[in-house]
């Protein structure tokens, strides 16, 4: 599948592809605390404020194959809450349906990787829902590992 697969810098044109796939990014994450609602207005929000700002250290991509968008990922600058170093975090990745398990999501961590290295960091840092049982193990299988667990419980 990743023959002729092109990552790229979003652009404003790649809007609806990425607010497209925000329900599914809510479907997946199974936050039974949360409405899937909730969960999609936090993604909308989040991606409203990356397109009003852009700035050098944050990065948006877009796989695309023949002209079609399959995926995206974003990157920004953060402190590590460990070492207090800059590092690099991914908070969104997102592969349309068709297109998982294809290496599409792979390609687009590489290109975040390649951004963080080009700005000198030494880490790449991303959350993941701990419910996303499937994105734990596509992220453990390119070599991420649990650093700090962050709990919550409903009162």
């Amino acid at each position: 599948m990743t023959k002729n697969l092109i990552i790229r810098p979003a652009t404003s044109t790649d809007r609806e592809f990425i607010f497209g796939l925000s329900p599914r990014l809510a479907e997946v994450a199974v936050l039974p605390w949360h409405s899937d609602k909730v969960v999609q207005k936090m993604h909308d929000d989040y991606f409203a404020e990356v397109f009003a700002n852009a700035s050098s250290l944050q990065a948006t991509f877009i796989a695309e194959q023949n002209n079609v968008p399959l995926g995206f990922i974003h990157t920004r600058s953060r402190k590590d809450e460990v070492s207090g170093e800059a590092c690099g975090t991914v908070p969104l990745l997102g592969v349309s349906q068709k297109a998982q398990g294809l290496g599409v999501g792979k390609a687009l961590v590489a290109a975040a990787e390649q951004w963080a290295k080009t700005q000198g960091y030494r880490l790449l840092h991303l959350e993941v829902f701990a419910n996303n049982d499937k994105a734990q193990g596509f992220y453990q299988n390119l070599g991420f590992e649990t650093e700090i667990l962050h709990m919550i419980k409903e009162i």
